[in-house]
């Protein structure tokens, strides 16, 4: 019989989007965290955004889990990795619990996670119940034992939600409407982490809120396969990256990090909203953020367009994804009309828009190999450079277009690169 790991760990899902689950997922790992135990949390999906919070709330990075892009097998050991060192496992759901294939429910019932349901409860009282016993009874084998209400109106109010649970899940707590403690948001989704004022005061005003409830208690232990790492080929070892990571470029899975180390490259961070030359490297790695709200800045930033047309015609590796792509166009459209000058590295323009422009997961056929992603952008690219090749959606439709010219590779889709180390070691001229 296997080893196994043991350690408390809910699921946290909700009905739908916008229910609350980042910021009652924030408030529990601050609460435990304030309480002296170490929590991890994990984020299901393949979103930047959040995680950057859970970061922020628990004191330790905040990793994704896909069973699409990131396999069952690189999530199990990551979850063992945790269990062995933690005191609490928090993996936040995406959208509704039931949506997308696979879903969050298909998550917890393949890796054994009770479900903690949030729902807003403001505007309704049995209908609380109502919708906690729809969501652990409409697929059979769905381990939801627990359910707790955001944005409640008053203590009556939230008697009556308790109330309302039918025997076979516990009520978990609530959270007030509390405007103050609010997440503010833009066209990708939550801000940054860095560019939310006060965020951990508002984060550690939500926990204050949690101490005394049935949160502030820890759930179950869950048995966890006692599972190593995986062993990276030393594919990299010797080679220098520079990763662009500043306000324009901060969408970096810590799981991409920490597959380049495992390889064995080291990193060299830089700024191209400040930096005007290079570190001295093998490699460079754009990824995506908001090149669209740094416009005037990137424009100005002459000397590092400079620097990086040198690596390509040097022949040296040039990773760019998504809004690190943007910025090699020869200028980019603001959706107010303005247009900026950029590198100049890929011919044509980007131009933002209103209305969202691509989203989903995403697999690229590469030369190097295959890799797994997803892409999420408002922009719009005007070339005629032919694409390298195009990606795949699970369901088979094409994605996103992948560009290449020399070693410099370029596509709106995110690589989770732990998808296939071997073909990212090959990217960075491994």
């Amino acid at each position: 019989m296997a080893a196994t790991l043991s350690c408390p760990a809910f699921l946290v899902a909700a009905p739908a989007s916008g229910q609350g689950k980042t910021t009652v997922v924030a408030a529990l790992a601050r609460l435990h965290t304030r309480l002296g135990r170490r929590v991890r949390v994990f984020k299901c999906g393949p979103d930047f955004l959040d995680p950057q919070i859970h970061a922020v709330a628990s004191g330790a990075p905040c990793e994704n889990v896909d069973l699409w892009m990131c396999g069952e097998e690189d999530i199990v050991w990551r979850l063992a990795d945790a269990a062995r060192h933690a005191d609490l496992i928090l993996v936040e759901g995406v959208m509704g619990l039931y949506d997308g294939a696979p879903s969050a429910a298909d998550l917890a019932r393949k890796l054994g996670l009770p479900i903690l349901a949030i729902i807003d409860g403001a505007s309704m009282a049995n209908s609380f119940g109502a919708i906690a016993f729809g969501l652990k009874n409409y697929q059979p084998g769905t381990p939801l034992n627990a359910a707790f209400a955001n944005r409640v109106g008053s203590a009556y109010h939230a008697e009556l939600l308790e109330r309302s649970l039918p025997p076979d899940i516990a009520w978990y707590g609530h959270l007030p409407r509390d405007a103050e403690a609010a997440m503010p948001e833009r066209h990708l989704g939550l801000l940054p982490a860095a560019e939310i004022d006060g965020l951990l005061r508002r984060i550690d005003r939500m926990a204050g809120l949690l101490a005394g409830t049935a949160a502030a208690q820890l759930p179950p232990p869950v048995a966890f396969p006692d599972v190593a790492p995986p062993v990276f080929p030393s594919l990299l070892k010797g080679r220098t990256i520079a990763v662009a990571h500043d306000a324009a470029f901060c969408f970096l899975y810590p799981a991409n990090i920490d597959c380049l180390e495992r390889l064995g490259a080291t990193l060299r961070y830089f700024s191209p909203l400040a930096d005007a030359e290079l570190p001295r490297c093998d490699a460079v790695w754009l990824p995506g953020g908001y090149p669209e709200l740094h416009g005037p800045a990137l424009a100005a930033n002459t000397g590092l367009w400079a620097a990086l047309a040198e690596q390509v015609e040097a022949g040296k590796p040039l990773l760019a994804e998504c809004g690190g792509m943007m910025a090699l166009f020869e200028s980019m459209r603001d959706v107010e009309g303005n247009e900026f000058p950029l590198a100049g590295l890929l011919p044509g323009r980007v131009a933002m828009q209103k209305k969202l422009a691509g989203l989903g997961m995403q697999e690229a056929a590469l030369p190097e190999g295959v890799l797994r992603g997803h892409a999420f952008h408002y922009s719009k690219t005007e070339t005629c450079l032919a694409p390298l090749c195009t990606t795949r959606r699970p369901d088979g439709r094409p994605g996103e277009a992948v560009y290449r010219r020399q070693w410099l590779t370029a596509s709106y889709m995110h690589l989770y690169f732990p998808s296939n180390p071997e073909a990212v070691a090959r990217l960075f001229g491994g």
